[in-house]
């Protein structure tokens, strides 16, 4: 099912995703390799352009590369519950630590970059290469004071975007990269600063408005007190009583890290492009709010306690979809935006040779039937959490109720976004019926208003035809779609949404189905067959990690907790060093794959870890 991989060792191999660490400040996140190349960063927004876009084509489109020369990393790690990222080079002469951070702020977006000589002598060396919108853009490189303390810094500009690079001063140099440019001259800032034991340097790179005047830079031992501070007390209260403790802790973390302060919009992923399928066109730009990725967020954030990060949301889904219901979108930009235009980037190679590279995403126009579902239960465990709705908030989801009720008999793309025809998707149709079924809880159970009895009508009218057309007696298990015999990953989620028991008769069979078509040889589920291009895009994928570990929930729910236990093991095996999972995992390379790291894999991997703690307390 996963042609890719049999070409895999044909093609040069990139800096492998499981290599990478995430920094956040709540604002933006780029990505650091093991080596201290930091290869994609955007700024100010994880949507704004990137300035740092190696990641997705040659060091010339961008990077920030800061080592120790003659040195190799012997260990790395984030500093306790926190985004601080913490490295350990050692080299023949002596052995230094690196500090990478980016403290949270509205106010701007500071890069810390610090190195401790811990023994002997050590040289930092440095290549920055700044290039704004996405290497389509060369900056002007001049000298600046700042007016408050008088630092001499140098500022890099082009269009409505600046730099300031503050620290000790790095050099101005060219470059003729005949491969990339065809010789044209390529400005890179180098470096070389030498270092005996207890001596320490550092360097940031701040955002601003080109503009406006010079900002001042962040101190860095301030900002890094600042940013352990915000990071550890915001999981001070957070308890777990899980195997897999600290996997699950880093998710949350990694679940706030992708949540923007300012907006409460939760991004999907800080990334875009990165490949689905090694060397193939799967590639897609995921720094948007998808309404379905930020609900499962929520849903797992309020199920731990986190109430603030998701009443953000909440809000932010207030803004977002305004009066404009019946316009209502799949996935909107941080701050709420529609207009989400893909387009691609042909100068750019992609990560393995994956073209196109991407950005925006078509998918925004598209129509899908889960979604309002998927709000609509997220929004509910708020409200069972005890979280009150206001005139707004509930206004808003009856809003969304007559949405349903007029898009009723509207086929669609489905979970996945399919580029192909129209389906009845029976996921999407049970997704439906969720939306009605927690819009009849909220009148009932919270004292709510609305026409229960119209609601009633069209969820059990939904329950229904979903039975009649959604589940195969003779293969005895739901289908994909109305319309065909295949299983789709998706429907594993049914029991959660309280439409049937994970144990029934009927689901079991779903799940005998999916076994048999959909898991690999290794555990590994896919979201769908994509044999017959139903999807209408071309080539393959690999599994996806939400997909198993919703396998895994299944699992656990339905009494075959040993062998959940088993898996979540395994899947928890392919988290990197520093708890990191991206969108799917091709087991044939061991290699992480798609954008990262993933809301979804991440937000999953804390639902299984919980489905198999509620199995086993059931067992006591």
């Amino acid at each position: 099912m996963n042609a890719a991989a049999t070409h895999q060792a044909e093609r040069h191999l990139a800096t492998p995703l499981e290599d990478y660490a995430l920094l956040s400040d709540l604002q933006t996140g780029p990505l650091v390799s093991r080596e201290g190349s930091v290869d994609w960063l955007c700024l100010p927004r994880f949507d704004s352009p990137a300035v740092f876009t190696s990641i997705l084509g040659t060091p010339d489109d961008g990077r920030w590369k800061m080592g120790i020369r003659g040195g190799a990393v012997s260990s790395r790690r984030y500093l306790d519950n926190t985004f601080i990222l913490e490295t350990i080079w050692e080299t023949p002469t002596g052995k230094a630590r690196v500090r990478d951070f980016l403290p949270p702020s509205s106010v701007q977006a500071d890069l810390i970059r610090s190195v401790e000589c811990l023994e002997g002598e050590v040289t930092v060396t440095h290549d920055l290469r700044v290039r704004f919108s996405y290497a389509r853009a060369l900056p002007w490189f001049r000298s600046a004071e700042v007016e408050e303390t008088g630092e001499e810094v140098l500022l890099c500009t082009a269009g409505p975007d600046g730099l300031m690079i503050s620290g000790p001063k790095l050099f101005d140099t060219t470059e003729a990269d005949e491969d990339h440019t065809g010789g044209a001259v390529v400005p890179r800032l180098v470096g070389d600063f030498a270092l005996s034991e207890g001596e320490s340097l550092a360097w940031s790179l701040t955002w601003f408005p080109s503009w406006q005047s010079v900002p001042t830079p962040a101190e860095p031992q301030q900002a890094f007190e600042l940013t352990y501070d915000f990071w550890t007390n915001w999981l001070a209260n957070f308890e777990v009583d899980s195997p897999w403790n600290d996997v699950v802790t880093r998710s949350l973390l990694v679940l706030r890290a992708l949540t923007h302060s300012d907006t409460g919009g939760i991004v999907a992923a800080p990334t875009a492009s990165l490949p689905e399928d090694f060397g193939g066109v799967r590639n897609w730009d995921y720094r948007y709010t998808w309404l379905r990725d930020a609900a499962l967020t929520v849903e797992v954030m309020v199920s731990h306690g986190f109430v603030q990060g998701a009443t953000d949301w909440r809000d932010w889904l207030l803004r977002a979809v305004a009066g404009d219901v019946e316009n209502l979108q799949i996935m909107y930009g941080l701050g709420g935006e529609r207009e989400l235009a893909e387009q691609e980037l042909p100068h750019l190679k992609g990560y393995e040779n994956s073209t196109p590279v991407r950005i925006g995403n078509g998918a925004a126009g598209q129509y899908q039937a889960d979604v309002v579902g998927e709000v609509m239960l997220a929004l509910a465990r708020l409200r069972d959490a005890g979280y009150p709705e206001d005139e707004f908030s509930w206004g808003l989801q009856k809003r969304l109720i007559e949405y349903t009720i007029n898009n009723i008999h509207r086929k669609d793309h489905g979970i996945w976004e399919m580029r192909g025809e129209l389906h009845y998707f029976t996921h999407g149709r049970v997704m439906m019926w969720a939306a009605f079924n927690e819009a009849i809880r909220a009148v009932e159970q919270h004292g709510l208003d609305g026409d229960a009895e119209l609601w009633r009508y069209h969820r059990d009218a939904l329950y229904d035809e979903i039975m009649a057309r959604g589940f195969n007696a003779t293969l005895g298990s739901f289908t994909q779609t109305y319309d065909n015999t295949e299983v789709d990953a998706s429907l594993l989620q049914l029991p959660h949404t309280g439409f049937i028991a994970a144990s029934d008769p009927k689901m079991l069979g779903t799940v005998a189905k999916i076994e048999q078509e959909l898991v690999d040889a290794h555990g590994f589920v896919y979201r769908y067959r994509t044999e017959g291009g139903m999807d209408g895009i071309e080539g393959d994928e690999y599994p996806f990690l939400i997909c198993t570990f919703w396998y895994i929930e299944q699992l656990a729910a339905s009494g075959r907790l040993e062998e959940a236990c088993d898996r979540m093991d395994q899947l928890v095996g392919i988290a990197n060093d520093i708890g990191l999972l991206a969108e799917e995992y091709d087991p044939a390379s061991q290699r992480l794959a798609g954008n990262f790291p993933q809301a979804f894999s991440h937000l999953s991997l804390i639902r299984a870890a919980d489905a198999i703690a509620q199995a086993e307390s059931k067992k006591q």
